[in-house]
């Protein structure tokens, strides 16, 4: 599955540049001109990177990673014109990944796109903990107290992305190109029926629950 990279800037001609590059290298694309476009997207769809430009009206780029990162710790490029060593640290203490001075050369910062995807990639952790819930992707377990369970394998790798991904919903298609591999051309509903069997599986455990989205698809809500 292609990696998908959300662009967000204010300047449409920097997006559609960054566009460029980043097709000419097989990824998929977004592009927000706004923070509050960019939150959207990211409640609506899988983002497996962002480069946000600082310099945006009514919410600017520090605002607008610092309530990305409360929706889902994705990677973040940040893109300006500032190069003040204070903005830098600022960045870095919300959890930036990379900071690109405009103007930049956009083989460099594909070159870092990759660097950081790959890093993600590696350094992926493969248990996920949702309040007391542990969902375990070395041994294909969840674990609560002294409770643990054994799904069937599609099961347990369905619940486990959406346990990854908190609060995001998957689309049937998503899901099936996720779990199933995009040549799966079986029973078109076999999304629906695993999430039904994982409600009857987890469907006891507290602090989150899997929640139909109508007309979208799949999420697991956390539970404050």
């Amino acid at each position: 599955m292609k990696s998908k990279i959300l662009i967000v800037d204010d300047e449409e001609h920097i997006r559609e540049l960054i566009r460029f590059y980043l097709d000419k290298e097989g990824f998929s694309v977004v592009q927000a001109a706004s923070g509050e476009e960019a939150l959207h997207l990211l409640e609506n769809e899988y983002i497996d990177l962002a480069i946000v430009d600082i310099m945006m009206p009514v919410m600017d780029g520090f605002q607008l990673v610092e309530e990305m990162k409360e929706m889902k710790d994705i990677p973040v490029i940040m893109l300006t014109a500032k190069s003040q060593s204070a903005d830098k640290l600022r960045g870095f203490s919300l959890g930036i990944d990379d900071y690109v001075t405009k103007p930049f050369d956009p083989d460099e910062l594909l070159a870092r796109v990759k660097t950081i995807l790959k890093r993600y990639s590696i350094n992926s952790q493969n248990i996920v903990t949702l309040h007391d819930v542990v969902f375990d992707g070395d041994k294909y377990e969840i674990r609560y107290k002294d409770q643990t369970i054994h799904l069937p394998l599609k099961q347990f790798e369905l619940a486990f992305e959406l346990a990854k991904n908190p609060n995001q919903i998957f689309t049937r298609e998503q899901l099936i190109e996720k779990i199933w591999g995009m040549d799966y051309d079986g029973f078109d509903r076999t999304v629906d029926v695993h999430i039904k069997r994982i409600r009857e599986n987890l469907g006891h455990l507290p602090g989150f629950k899997v929640v139909t989205v109508r007309g979208l698809g799949y999420k697991i809500e956390v539970k404050p």
